[in-house]
C-alpha cells in the first residue's frame, strides 16, 4: 500500500482484516485500488500455485473468466469505429451458419439474444475442451431459443462466443491476435493473454482450487476454459491498473463508444442491476464479475469519484463482489 501515513495504515490493517481467509497456505488473492490513477492498495495473499508453494503477487495472472467480456465488447467497439462492421448488423451477415437471421451484434453485447447457453448443448460424455467455433457448431444446429432478440434478457456465455469469432472476421486477425496487438500491448498489459494452451503461455500464472473434503484440490480447466470470447483471458491487478486508466481517456475508443458501453441498454434479472456492452451498472458503479471453476474474480468502478477496485482470488468460492465493494467503502467515504 502507498503511503505511510496513521490513516493509511489504518485502512491496510482493515483491508487485511477483510482478506484475512485468503492469507495464509492456501489459494490466495490479489487487491487494487485506484484512485484518480494512482494505486493506493495493491496487494496480495496466499499461494498462486499449492504444489510448487508460489506465492501470489501483484504480478500473478489469474483466468478473469467473464471479467474478459468487457475486452470483448471494446474489441467490437473498435471494429466498429474502424468501419469493419456495425453493431446493428445481424450476425448471420458474419456467422452465416447461425439459423436465426435476426439477431444483431447488439443483442449479443447486451444479453438479449435469446440464445441457448452452449453448455447446456454439449455432450457431457465428451471430456475434450470446445473452443469458440465449437460453440457456434453446436449453436448451427439449434434453432430454439429461449426468447425473441431484444424480447428479453439472458445472461449469455454463447453470445459472447460469437462475438470472438465475429472480431476474427471483421479484422482478419485471430482473435487473441487481435486483443494482444491493438488493446494489451498498445496499453502496456505486457503479461495479460487470452490464453489458448499450446500456443501462449502465461506468466506468473495463478492456478484455481476448490475446497473439497477439507482440502484444496486443483480445479484449474473445464471443458469450457478453452472459450475465449467469453471469459479466456489471464490478467494481474497490475495489468489491470493500465486497463483501467484506458477507460477514462480515448487511447483506445473514442469517448462516445465508451459511453455506448457504459450506458444502461438493458434491465438484467436483478431488480438493482442494468447492462451495457460488457460491463453491468448499478447506480452510479460501473462492474463485472468472473466465477469459473477455481477462479473468483470482480472489477468495480466509480468512475465519477475516480475510484477503482479489483479483487481477483484463485479459489471457487466465495464471489468476492461484497468484499470489494467493503473496501471501496473505505474510500468512497474519504
Amino acid at each position: 500500500m502507498e503511503g505511510t501515513t496513521a490513516d493509511n495504515k489504518s485502512v491496510e490493517s482493515r483491508i487485511d482484516a477483510l482478506m484475512h481467509d485468503y492469507a495464509g497456505d492456501g489459494p490466495g488473492a490479489s487487491v487494487l485500488v485506484v484512485r484518480d490513477g494512482q494505486a493506493i492498495v495493491r496487494k496480495s495473499y496466499g499461494m498462486a500455485n499449492l504444489e510448487a508453494r508460489e506465492a501470489i503477487t501483484p504480478a500473478t495472472n489469474f483466468r478473469l473468466a467473464s471479467v474478459s467480456k468487457q475486452f470483448n465488447s471494446a474489441a467490437i467497439l473498435m471494429l466498429a469505429e474502424q468501419g469493419k462492421l456495425s453493431i446493428d448488423d445481424p450476425v448471420q451477415r458474419w456467422l452465416p451458419s447461425l439459423p436465426q437471421s435476426n439477431i444483431t451484434i447488439r443483442h449479443l453485447l447486451t444479453h438479449t439474444s435469446g440464445l441457448i447457453d452452449y453448455e447446456d448443448l454439449m455432450d457431457p460424455k465428451d471430456t475434450a475442451q470446445i473452443h469458440d467455433s465449437g460453440v457456434l457448431e453446436l449453436l448451427s444446429h439449434e434453432t430454439r431459443t429461449y426468447f425473441a432478440p431484444g424480447k428479453g434478457y439472458r445472461y449469455s456465455n454463447s453470445g459472447y462466443a460469437l462475438l470472438s469469432l465475429i472480431v476474427e472476421k471483421a479484422s482478419g486477425q485471430r482473435y487473441a491476435d487481435f486483443l494482444h496487438d491493438h488493446i494489451f500491448e498498445p496499453l502496456g498489459m505486457h503479461h495479460t493473454v487470452a490464453y489458448e494452451n499450446g500456443i501462449s503461455t502465461v506468466a506468473h500464472r495463478a492456478y484455481g482450487y476448490t475446497r473439497e473434503d477439507g482440502r484444496w484440490t486443483r480445479t484449474d480447466q473445464s471443458t469450457t476454459s478453452a472459450v475465449l470470447g467469453d471469459g479466456g483471458i489471464y490478467s494481474s491487478i497490475d495489468d489491470l491498473q493500465h486497463w483501467d486508466a484506458a477507460l477514462y481517456d480515448e487511447r483506445l475508443l473514442h469517448a462516445a463508444s465508451w459511453k455506448q458501453a457504459f450506458t444502461p441498454a438493458t434491465k438484467t434479472d436483478e431488480p438493482d442491476v442494468e447492462y451495457g456492452f460488457g460491463w453491468r451498472i448499478t447506480g452510479e458503479t460501473l462492474w463485472h464479475s468472473g466465477e469459473t471453476v477455481g477462479f473468483r474474480n470482480v472489477i468495480v468502478r466509480y468512475p465519477q469519484r475516480h475510484l477503482t477496485v479489483v479483487v481477483l482470488t484463485n479459489r471457487n468460492e466465495p464471489e468476492p463482489y461484497r468484499t470489494a465493494k467493503k473496501i471501496a467503502a473505505l474510500f468512497v467515504a474519504q
